[in-house]
């Protein structure tokens, strides 16, 4: 959590002096809480206030109304940016475990040609060996 101390742009640095031969991934996330948010609450719950003393005039209930659903639309929208970035972050999550598994299956892969590889190098070696015990070697006549 990083408190902005001035108003303007921001520049992230992603340092990668640690290894720079091995590759990494980075996933990262950026969450703006900005302090207009709370002062628009202040101001609506001001509103609220001034506003039950004042819904007694027909014309002002409509107004009353109104600021309602537009509350009820900006907490929906700010509701669905949330779930646009909960479904990045989840995408991001599975782009990190394909990759992964990707690689793994690689390793597996190859290592279990090595293996092979080695069997059948090894069960050649048998056969030679045994036939080598079974062969007549010029016996005496």
């Amino acid at each position: 959590s990083v408190e902005p101390t001035e108003a303007g742009d921001y520049k992230l640095c992603f340092d990668n002096s640690f290894s720079a031969i091995s590759e990494k991934l980075v996933f990262f996330e950026l969450l703006f809480d900005s302090a207009r948010d709370d002062d628009d609450e202040e101001e609506e719950e001001e509103e609220e206030e001034d506003g039950d003393a004042a819904a007694a005039e027909p014309g002002d209930a409509l107004d009353v109304k109104i600021d309602d659903i537009k509350e009820s639309i900006e907490t929906m929208k700010m509701r669905l940016e949330r779930s646009i970035q909960v479904q990045a972050l989840l995408r991001a999550f599975e782009a990190r475990d394909r990759n992964l598994q990707e690689s793994n299956l690689g390793r597996v892969n190859f290592w279990s040609a090595v293996n092979l590889g080695a069997l059948l190098l090894v069960a050649f070696l048998q056969v030679l060996l045994l036939k080598s015990l079974f062969q007549d070697r010029g016996a005496p006549r």
